[in-house]
């Protein structure tokens, strides 16, 4: 690929994803707004926001770059749960998790000059019942307060914690990573 590969994106796991997958990129990130309208269905708020990281890091290139932006989000029910605000958010949406399926829906937004691929990916995962004493360890430790959902799969909490998943398990850590490799091979 001739072109420069920026991730939109500071998350450590969307990098480390992006490494495994051996795609050579920069990292780049622009403060945005990640409020979303109200009437958007679930399914289209992670696009809407990544669209959003995408287009706020695109404003400072040449052009000549193809941008990756993803964003996260935990759907419990018909409820988006973001990151926590305290420990005690942290153990609160841990409580509600536990015991329960929930689904993590990743959206991505690749831009290539005036070209957008969008995409939404969704995988659902089944907890165990956590007691009290499990979440606050988890959260004492791992400190989840920069993950959507205060948990990170790839950490204790996943190990000991997830029942079952039912899709694409690097979805659940931040990036389709599959999807976007294919997505990548079909610019070049």
């Amino acid at each position: 690929m001739n072109k420069k590969i920026i991730l939109a994106s500071g998350s450590p796991r969307r990098k480390t994803l992006l490494e495994w997958a051996e795609v050579s990129f920069d990292v780049m990130v622009q403060p945005t707004d990640e409020s979303y309208p109200s009437e958007l269905a679930i399914d289209e708020v992670p696009v809407h926001i990544a669209r959003q990281k995408a287009i706020a890091v695109a404003g400072g290139l040449s052009g000549n770059e193809i941008i990756i932006a993803a964003d996260t989000v935990v759907v419990l029910g018909n409820e988006i749960i973001g990151k926590p605000t305290s420990k005690e958010d942290a153990v609160q949406i841990l409580s509600k998790l536990s015991g329960a399926t929930h689904r993590v829906i990743t959206g991505v937004v690749i831009l290539d000059g005036k070209h957008e691929t969008a995409f939404a990916d969704s995988t659902t995962v089944h907890f165990h019942v956590l007691t009290t004493e499990q979440i606050e360890f988890y959260v004492d430790k791992y400190k989840p307060y920069d993950k959507a959902g205060a948990y990170a799969i790839q950490e204790w909490i996943g190990v000991v914690g997830i029942k079952s998943v039912e899709g694409d398990f690097y979805n659940v850590m931040g990036l389709p990573v599959s999807r976007v490799v294919q997505a990548l091979q079909q610019l070049s």
